[in-house]
């Protein structure tokens, strides 16, 4: 099923950053002159930089390459703005300026205008590619091609506070709980008169809850190109939400008198300081949990039995110069082992988290990583994905508005034109009956699929 759902005509697949820019030629002189050897100049752009003051993880990888490279220099691009990453990477396009390395806000746009460089041939021969799995390689390909590399890897499911739940006396889930187990345990957990609640946001469940409960589908319904959004399982899992989300099981639906009596601003916030037992969010959350949250917890995954994964993908500009040098690099921060093993040294030397579970599944690249990351539970979920969920939002063209943007032209509490991502939303929070509209949402998200995809295929 996982392959066929990745064809747009075939695998791509599907929350941004950049590349690499050159600028000179290599050639060193002679021995001694080593300094003055004029360095190919690569511009790469990520959203996950941060500023030069704080000397993260990332840029401490690209002075760890540059160090390592005397015939290459990594400059970040500065052009491109983590505000308005999107954005400024289009200018820059349309400047002919794209950075030679950049993390890719969705492949199929990328892919439509013309920015990716064709990797099918440098990847057929990298054994680190082959290191990775099929189901996350097929992910990086449009219409056959590679087009991407997956930088980072990231788990969706619950970290869940067991402490809360020990002294209820109920037994603290493991992976695989069942839906119905899980709904008991967040109704049973919730008691807003000690500011407790059992989970942090119910609508997570309108995307994972059909491939939950049907294994021959996938995340928010899409499968092998179609939605099923009046189907019997989506219908299901609005029903499941609305309950949870009208009877204040769930911390983001509670009036904001409740939230002012519990201690925290927010849900992540409210769950380190022990007011939810079941967060949803992505194994990224481990290194900040486990310093940030004082209490025994452990993460479940989703209940059902089946994971989920999000990836983010780097890109190569098509217009780079030094395609070999810019894939070298790309490859070092994202799956490659010398890479992987290099950030792995960083983070425990410096103290600094790593927030990308392992792409390789090298057995000392894993072996290392799961003597660093010791929060229950990652590693059972990380054995866990061979029949995983994918989350589409950046690798099937058309998602971002068959899920959120496309306007449903129909009138919804306040407005006029209520986009889809609204209208499932106020469904969630019962002010309309899902089932009146779910025809409608799910033809106009198939129509968002269907002319997306075929744009992408006659694009090229």
């Amino acid at each position: 099923m996982m392959k066929k759902w990745m064809k747009w005509t075939v695998t791509a697949m599907a929350t941004v950053g950049l590349g690499v820019l050159l600028t000179g030629c290599g050639g060193a002189k002679d021995d001694a002159a080593d300094a003055d050897t004029e360095k190919i100049e690569l511009k790469y752009a990520n959203w996950n930089l941060g500023t030069e003051s704080d000397k993260n993880i990332e840029r401490r990888m690209i002075d760890a390459y540059n160090k390592a490279h005397k015939d290459v220099k990594i400059v970040i691009d500065k052009s491109i703005t983590g505000d308005d990453y999107q954005g400024s990477l289009t200018t820059a396009a349309s400047a002919g300026e794209l950075p030679d390395v950049f993390m890719i806000n969705d492949i199929p746009n990328s892919y439509k205008n013309d920015w990716l460089l064709d990797l099918t041939k440098m990847t057929a021969d990298d054994k680190d590619f082959a290191s990775i799995s099929d189901e996350i390689k097929s992910t990086t390909k449009v219409n056959d091609a590679v087009v991407a590399m997956p930088f980072a890897k990231h788990i969706l499911g619950y970290y869940v506070n067991k402490d809360i739940l020990d002294e209820l006396n109920l037994d603290v889930p493991e992976q695989g709980i069942s839906i119905a187990d899980f709904v008991k345990n967040v109704k049973a957990a919730t008691n807003l008169d000690k500011n407790i609640v059992g989970t942090d946001s119910a609508q997570a469940m309108i995307d994972w809850y059909p491939g939950a409960v049907n294994k021959d589908m996938g995340w928010f319904t899409f499968t092998d190109g179609k939605f099923a959004l009046d189907g019997k399982e989506m219908v299901a899992g609005m029903n499941a939400v609305k309950d949870l989300t009208t009877n204040g099981y769930s911390y983001n639906d509670l009036t904001a008198e409740q939230k002012e009596k519990m201690s925290a601003d927010d849900s992540g916030a409210a769950f380190k300081a022990g007011q939810i037992a079941f967060y949803y969010n992505g194994t990224y959350m481990n290194a900040d949990l486990q310093k940030n949250a004082d209490f025994n917890f452990e993460f479940i995954g989703l209940p059902g039995g089946r994971n989920a994964i999000v990836n983010d993908y780097l890109g190569i500009s098509k217009s780079t110069k030094h395609a070999k040098e810019a894939y070298e690099f790309a490859k070092y921060m994202s799956y490659g082992k010398k890479g992987f093993m290099e950030r792995m040294a960083i983070s425990e030397k410096n103290g600094l988290e790593l927030s990308s579970l392992p792409i390789t599944d090298d057995k000392e690249v894993t072996d290392k990583y799961w003597e660093l990351v010791t929060v229950p539970g990652v590693q059972t979920a990380n054995e866990n994905l061979a029949n995983a969920m994918f989350d589409p939002t950046k690798v099937v063209p058309g998602y971002i508005q068959a899920r959120f943007e496309a306007p449903t032209g129909l009138k919804i509490g306040d407005e006029e034109n209520a986009n889809i991502w609204y209208a499932i939303n106020e469904a969630a929070k019962g002010t309309i009956n899902y089932q009146d509209y779910a025809k409608q949402l799910q033809e106009l998200a198939q129509k968002s699929y269907d002319e997306a995809a075929a744009a992408m295929n006659n694009s090229k």
